[in-house]
This record gives structure tokens, sequence and C-alpha cells, in this order.
């Protein structure tokens, strides 16, 4: 079995795509309609603390974080694998990503703006967003460089423009493939507008292939070390459960990790919504499923790297809230983080569910719960049990305020991701075509030599 057909003509790889833009299976409108009607409920609760005060959130002294943080570190993790994972297959030449890439693209950049609105719900005085920002107030003084806050609101902003450049620049050919094949109307002139002149000629594509590379190879060091300043705002404190070395490398893990599970969960999806089955094909629904499970078993490694240094060192305090974590009132969620995060993926071990789409969508939505809950147990128990006393037994269980911000929230990634593949094309049609004319020529290059042989 292939990867994509190789005798799949070009000009019906652009008919498939543009039929996609015009004529999605119905339950494209079924996702759309329930995605906007979380994102409403997420924005009526958003008016309603606004309105009240943020004691509707449930958040108190020493409970100060809450859902929000811990929904905001889960869309930044999970917006790591797709321009990282992009960027890297890139420079490994690996064929199949051509036809997932673009929507995976897509999925950092709309995480990313899903954890800046997190920022600012938290805040809960929306206009004090701008004290984050690296320029001089009214009173002269600038902000804390020292931060970790400081170092997310520029590592996120970094990583947010550099994503939605690289995703604009690799749609440019394809662009110019909408804008020709387009009826007259506001698409097209908007294609016409973001293709920038592209008319394919040598130094074009020349121009293209260097600055695409350029950018993918800035791109890896930056999406690393984002994550990695994210884990910082915890491991450069010393409240117990977070001043651990490990972190960075366990939070980039836990990124990859979300983001592969998302990419099955978005590719299975894509693949019925927009009938592109000849495209996103099973072999390489299989290959994403592989990485995915060598991932989960480098993020389980870290797990216990973590669980057996506060064991065995002489830090009480953070010994105890590791077991406050196995044993408490947070035991449920931290056992359903290692059985989820850590049991489930053995799931992707066995062949024949690695390309059986119904275990696999099933299994996706599993890990990135386990991912969840590994935010949440990040942020929750250390604040219940912290050196201070009184901070015991501070359980705190989010109010539906909260909730509906984080249902919010994937309404409002849903409506986004959906509102783009339906308005730019999900599939790289040039790439796509480009690995169809590879496969074929290596076939015929193949058959020749049989029959030289022969």
């Amino acid at each position: 079995m292939r990867d994509i057909r190789e005798d799949i003509a070009w000009a019906k790889i652009n008919q498939d795509v543009m039929k996609s833009l015009e004529n999605p299976r119905k339950m494209y409108w079924v996702i759309l309609f329930l995605a906007l009607m979380a994102f409403g409920f997420g924005v009526g609760c958003e008016i309603y603390q606004y309105q009240t005060g943020m004691g509707v959130a449930n958040l108190n002294n020493p409970q100060v974080w809450g859902l929000y943080i811990a929904t905001f570190i889960f869309w930044i993790g999970m917006s790591h694998s797709g321009t990282l994972l992009s960027a890297i297959l890139h420079l490994m030449h690996a064929d199949w990503r051509k036809p997932i890439y673009r929507f995976a693209e897509a999925m950092t950049t709309f995480s990313l703006m899903t954890a800046g609105l997190f920022v600012m719900v938290h805040i809960g005085r929306l206009w004090m967003f701008y004290y984050a920002l690296p320029y001089p107030n009214d009173r002269g003084i600038w902000p804390n460089f020292q931060s970790p806050l400081l170092w997310d609101a520029m590592a996120i902003f970094t990583y947010l423009s550099s994503s939605v450049l690289f995703l604009f620049v690799g749609m440019i050919p394809d662009l110019a493939i909408a804008r020709d094949n387009m009826q007259p109307g506001w698409r097209q002139k908007l294609y016409t507008l973001l293709a920038l002149g592209w008319e394919g000629t040598d130094r074009q594509w020349r121009n293209f292939r260097v600055t695409y590379l350029t950018i993918a190879c800035f791109l890896i060091p930056l999406a690393v070390s984002v994550h990695s300043i994210v884990a910082s705002d915890f491991a450069m404190s010393q409240q117990p459960g977070w001043h651990v070395t490990s972190f960075p490398p366990y939070f980039v893990a836990g990124a990859l990790y979300s983001g592969c599970a998302a990419i099955i969960t978005l590719f299975i999806i894509l693949r019925y919504v927009f009938k592109f089955e000849e495209y996103m094909t099973k072999p390489i629904l299989k290959k994403i499923v592989r990485l995915t499970f060598a991932i989960a078993m480098v993020w389980t490694y870290l797990n216990a790297v973590e669980f057996a240094s506060v064991w065995y060192s002489h830090d009480g305090v953070s010994k105890d809230v590791l077991i406050q974590k196995m044993t408490g009132n947070y035991a449920p969620f931290w056992w359903g983080m290692i059985f989820c995060g850590s049991v489930v993926p053995l799931v992707f071990a066995f062949k024949r569910f690695q390309t059986n789409i119904p275990v696999l969508f099933a299994t996706s939505l599993l890990l990135n719960l386990g991912m969840w809950l590994e935010r949440w147990m990040i942020v929750a128990p250390t604040f219940s049990h912290g050196y201070y006393p009184w901070t015991w037994d501070h359980e705190q269980w989010p109010s539906m305020v909260q909730w509906g911000m984080v249902f919010g929230s994937f309404g409002w990634f849903t409506l986004l991701f959906l509102l783009f593949c339906k308005v730019f094309p999900s599939v790289s049609m040039y790439e796509v075509k480009e690995m169809v004319y590879h496969r074929t020529l290596h076939l015929k290059k193949s058959e020749n030599a049989e029959q030289g042989a022969h």
C-alpha cells in the first residue's frame, strides 16, 4: 500500500483541494455550529466575570491560578508540534509530511492565539495586559527583564509571528493556484492579494526555497526555547513540586506529545469532512501514530525521572507534594494522567490499531485529556500543599465560570481552524504534486532497472 497514488493527475489534485473549499461534508457545519455554541458560552462567562469580578472564578489565596494558567500551558504545548515537526521533517526531506503539514502549522497559530486569551482572562482587568510588553510605561520604568513572565510575553509573541510567517510563506504557491482556479469574487481578490504576484518563475522558486528553509531552521530552536521558558516559570521558583531541573525537557516532550495527539485528531476529522481520503492516507497516519508513540515513551521516561529525583532527594516538602498527588484529593486526576498519558498510548504498539480510524480517534482524545490533566497536576497540588501549613488542604474545584472559559477556548480554536480550512487550502497542492512526481520517477526507474536485469 503506497502513501499516495503515483498515477494521480496534477489537475485532479487542484480540483480536489479547490472543491474542499466549496463543498465539505455536512459534518463540517455540525462541528462549526457546536464550536460556535461553545465559544459563545465562553464569551458569556468572560462577560459575567468582567462585570462581577474575579470572585466568581473561585480563585483565592493560595489557589491564584486555577484552570486559566493550566489551560494556558496546555494550549502553548499543543502549539509546538505543528510548526516544530513541520520544520524538522522539512529539513529531513520526509515526503509523507507534505499532505498534512499545512493544517499542522495552522494548528500552531490558532493554539497560540487561544493561549494568549487566557493570559488576559486571568488578569481580570484586560487593559492591564500592556504592562507585560517591553516598553517604558508612563513612569519611565521598564518591565523587569529578569521575570520569567516577561520572557513568556516576548517568546510567545516571537513564536506566534514566526509561525504565521512560516505558514504564509509556505502557502504562497497554493494561493496563486487558488487565484487562477477560483471564480471571480471576494475569494479571488483575497488570493490575488496574498499571492504577492507569484508566477512560478525559476527565480521565484529559488527565492522561495531559500526563504522557507531559513525560516524552518530558525523555528526549531525558537520552538524549543519557548516551551523551555514556560517551564522556567515554574522551575525558577522555590515552590515544592516546581523547582525541578528536568522541567524544560519535560515540558518540551509534553508539548510534542499533546501536539502529535491533536494532529491525529485533526487528521481524522479533515480526512472525513473535506473528503481527503486520497491524500491523507492510512500509511501517513501510521507514521504519525508511531511518532506519537515514541514521544509518549519519552514523556513517560521523563515523568519517571522527575518522580525518582523527588523521591530520592532530601527535600521533604517536595516529597510530601508528590505523595499528596498520589494519595490525596487530587489522586483521581493524577492517576488519570498516568493512565491516559502512559498506558493508553500502548495501543499504538499494536499494528492492527495503527490504522484503525475509530480507535485512533478515541485514543488521541484520551491522550490530550491526559496532557491537560498533566498541566492541571503541575499547577493545583503545589498551591494546596506548599511550605506554609495554612495553605494545606486548600484544594480548589474550579467554578462553572472557569469551566465555561475552558470549553469556550476549545470552541474558539475549532472555529478558527474550520474557517481557515474553508477559506485556504488545507492540503499543499504544489508539495503533493512534487511528491507524486518524485514517486512516479522513482517507480519508472525501478521498472527500467528490473527490465534491464531481465
